[in-house]
């Protein structure tokens, strides 16, 4: 899937348009279409920046297997950052390991090439549960033939959005895992996840992601915001954050964070190792302003990546 052609990613069939590289089923109707015309002005402005960018002056990275389509973020962030996707790994300053599978093979880098999340071989939920649990100290998941109550079923496989509440006990369906009810809700009757992109541990800003309970695992929203992390994570909490990024093997990628409301905790449900965006939901001005924001990180990254490398020579 290295071609620029990026419309070929997709069939469409009878109301449907599937996704070829991971099987999702979208049904063609108006949201969706809204959806999509919505994104097109953002793609515009990003490919405005793509074609003033002499491909020369910036760092080029190379992308296996897939080359980024243009709704995934490191597509608009590379862009906005003065980078250009390499032509082949020999002519590459960087190797991105860019899969949507839900888990991969941890491929040995070209010689000497350094390397965003190649250590990032399995983001399926059981995985992403697991280590929570382990660097947090407290858990997430329950066994479904002796929870008692509600509980979150939702699929193992990456973007399923599939999520809905159960009641337990019950058997468990293979390829599900079974999760505490966090209760995020705020006022308004809305529910609000917290993404948190991530870029070697560190936590740029965070977007609270709003819906209504109701909508509570769709992938549409309401609102998102933009927020200052300090303002919404302690200090401790973007410390624990960074080491279960990196138990994850994760350099880059969107953490879906729930903090529940009866006792403070964070819970990670979710982590996108290609996540897209900005957020459908979010203004013209402001997926420009998160752009160019996390597009400073993603340099101020590689810089000190490129001197770390330089220091252990």
């Amino acid at each position: 899937m290295h071609s620029a052609l990026w419309w070929n990613d997709f069939e469409f069939s009878n109301g449907i348009v599937t996704v070829k590289k991971t099987g999702a089923r979208l049904p063609i109707e108006p949201g969706l279409i809204g959806e999509v015309l919505s994104w097109f002005p953002f793609y515009f402005v990003v490919e405005s920046w793509r074609l003033k960018t002499p491909s020369q002056t910036g760092p080029k990275i190379w992308f296996a297997p897939d080359r980024p389509r243009p709704w995934y973020l490191i597509w608009s962030v590379l862009h906005a950052a003065g980078a250009s996707i390499a032509r082949s790994p020999a002519q590459a300053d960087v190797v991105f390991y860019f899969d949507d599978s839900t888990t991969c093979d941890d491929t040995p880098p070209p010689p000497g090439a350094r390397v965003i999340n190649q250590h990032c071989a399995s983001i399926a939920k059981s995985h992403v549960t697991k280590v929570f649990e382990q660097v947090f100290g407290y858990s997430l998941s329950v066994d479904p033939s002796t929870w008692n109550g509600a509980m979150v079923m939702k699929s193992e496989k990456n973007g399923a959005h599939d999520g809905r509440i159960v009641h337990g006990p019950c058997e468990a369906v293979e390829g599900y895992v079974y999760q505490r009810v966090i209760d995020n809700r705020i006022d308004r009757g809305l529910v609000e996840d917290l993404r948190c992109p991530t870029i070697g541990g560190r936590i740029p800003l965070v977007l609270p992601k709003r819906r209504r309970v109701a909508e509570r695992f769709s992938n549409s929203n309401d609102e998102v915001l933009i927020c200052e992390t300090d303002k919404v994570l302690s200090r401790e909490e973007q410390d624990m954050l960074a080491k279960f990024t990196r138990a994850m093997g994760l350099d880059w990628g969107g953490l879906d964070v729930l903090r529940d409301r009866s006792d403070g905790r964070l819970y990670v449900v979710d982590v996108n190792k290609t996540d897209m965006g900005p957020p459908i939901a979010m203004s013209l001005d402001d997926k420009i302003r998160v752009t160019r924001r996390l597009a400073d990180a993603f340099l101020e990254y590689l810089e000190a990546s490129t001197s770390n490398a330089r220091s252990l020579d």
